[in-house]
């Protein structure tokens, strides 16, 4: 029995045929594990590869081509139903791809170029080569504070919607031909002949104008309205006086005509008022001397009349003055001397009349001084050897007398030094040799006697114009003949 027992548990011991388990630990079971970790016995659930070769992930290739798994980045269709496409709705309307950033209601097309309502609060485009007129879709750009359309090739009227830009406050329009309907760019016209080169003025086409549009006088947040070197035409409404916070007014070389209004005066911040150069008649306004805030103040080339009145010496701020080709009578109020600051002082060609004030003397700061083509009378003062900044000095076609003064050889800073065409008599004042910056010296048509010095030889101009006087010789070598011209020498002697 015993012997039974033992073989028996010998041949359990030694059975080593149990099958091996699965994946999940059935012996001889059928499961397995997938690329996704995943243990069944069912094939067809097996996980697969994504785009990005991810086993079991969920990245996906859109409609444009992009696998990842964020839906919410997938493209749109554009406009011209293009998956990812970038044509936009233009301010036309259209879908044809020119203005990317002009959907519809939300910008502005100018030029070619799309501005969007929104965001432009300055836009320059000056020098740009821009012709035609001023497109009225401009005034849809409410949120503008700058605007400059300067030196290009605009013609034609500034349209009435420029009204809308309330937010304005520099509006910059100069040197264009705004006014011309029709312009010759190409016939050689510069600054100075511009009006020659309009082919067809407003009164000659049909439903234009010429005119500053009344717009703009409502634009009551401009600090600068610069309008010069156009056509433009009509008369300065008294509307102008709503314009309390410029500093700047420019509005030269134009055709405006009539007299400026009153209401001028209104504009108290003005630092600068330039009407230059255009058909401006009537007298100089009171409330013009009383813009003391001034520093620049042209009001030449036009057909103002009357006197200068002594309320100009309360303009002490002015640095340029100039009231030249007028038709000012009357003579220059000695009160110009409270005009320190001057650097500019034109009043040449007009009618004034009497004696140049010794108060001139006080100017030290001029550079430019032009007096020529007057009536002025008496003696150069010999105050005016305190201008020794003084590089231009124009005192020619008047009726001054008497001796140059000595005190001229103080301006050694002169460039040009214009005597001519007056009644000046005695003897050219050696001191005239210190002004060796001198390149342009004419003192011809004159009285003058005596020898001329040896010193003129060192100035700069080595042809001054000295004939039509009484100089006797014998001449300084460094003078040419045509420098000493014709001489009276009847009463030189042998």
């Amino acid at each position: 029995m015993i012997r039974r027992l033992i073989i028996l548990l010998l041949i359990v011991g030694c059975d080593n045929s149990t099958e091996p388990e699965d994946c999940a630990g059935v012996a001889g079971g059928t499961s397995v594990e997938d690329k996704c970790g995943t243990c069944d016995n069912d094939a067809t659930n097996d996980c697969t590869q994504d785009c990005a070769d991810v086993w079991g992930g969920d990245s996906v290739i859109d409609d444009c081509g992009v696998c990842d798994n964020d839906g919410e980045n997938d493209c749109e269709k554009d406009c011209a139903g293009e998956w990812g496409g970038d044509t936009v709705i233009d301010c036309l309307g259209e879908c044809d791809g020119t203005a990317v950033y002009c959907s519809m209601g939300c910008g502005v097309l100018l030029w070619g170029e799309c501005y969007t309502i929104e965001t432009t609060t300055s836009l320059d485009l000056s020098s740009s080569g821009l012709t035609g007129e001023i497109p009225s879709e401009i005034g849809q750009l409410t949120n503008l504070t700058y605007l400059g359309l300067e030196t290009n090739q605009l013609t034609g009227a500034i349209p009435p919607e420029i009204g809308n830009l309330t937010n304005l406050t520099i509006l910059n329009l100069h040197n264009n031909q705004l006014g011309c309907y029709e312009y010759d760019f190409d016939g050689g016209c510069s600054y100075f002949n511009i009006s020659e080169c309009c082919i067809t003025h407003c009164d000659e086409a049909d439903e234009c104008s010429s005119e500053i549009p009344s717009e703009i006088w409502e634009m009551t947040n401009l600090t600068q309205l610069s309008l010069r070197n156009n056509q433009f035409t009509g008369e300065i409404p008294p509307e102008i006086g709503n314009l309390t916070n410029l500093t700047w007014l420019l509005l030269s070389y134009n055709k405006l005509t009539g007299e400026i209004p009153p209401e001028i005066g209104s504009l108290t911040n003005l630092n600068s008022l330039d009407l230059h150069n255009n058909q401006l008649t009537g007298e100089i306004l009171s409330e013009i001397w009383e813009m003391t805030n001034l520093t620049w103040l042209s009001l030449g080339s036009n057909e103002l009349t009357g006197e200068i009145p002594s309320e100009i010496g309360q303009l002490t701020n002015l640095t340029y003055l100039g009231l030249e080709t007028n038709q000012l009578t009357g003579e220059i109020p000695p009160e110009i001397g409270n005009l320190t600051n001057l650097i500019w002082f034109v009043f040449s060609s007009n009618q004034l009349t009497g004696e140049i004030p010794v108060e001139i003397g006080n100017l030290t700061n001029l550079t430019y001084l032009s007096l020529g083509y007057n009536q002025l009378t008496g003696e150069i003062p010999i105050e005016i050897g305190n201008l020794m900044n003084l590089t231009y000095l124009n005192l020619l076609f008047n009726q001054l007398s008497g001796e140059i003064p000595p005190e001229i050889g103080n301006l050694t800073n002169l460039t040009y030094l214009y005597l001519f065409e007056n009644q000046l008599t005695g003897e050219i004042p050696p001191e005239i040799g210190n002004l060796t910056n001198l390149t342009g010296l004419n003192l011809s048509s004159n009285q003058l006697t005596g020898e001329i010095p040896s010193e003129i030889c060192n100035i700069g101009d080595s042809t001054p114009e000295l004939g039509n006087n009484q100089l006797c010789p014998p001449y300084t070598d460094c003078l040419l003949g045509s420098s000493i011209g014709y001489q009276n020498t009847s009463n030189c002697g042998d």
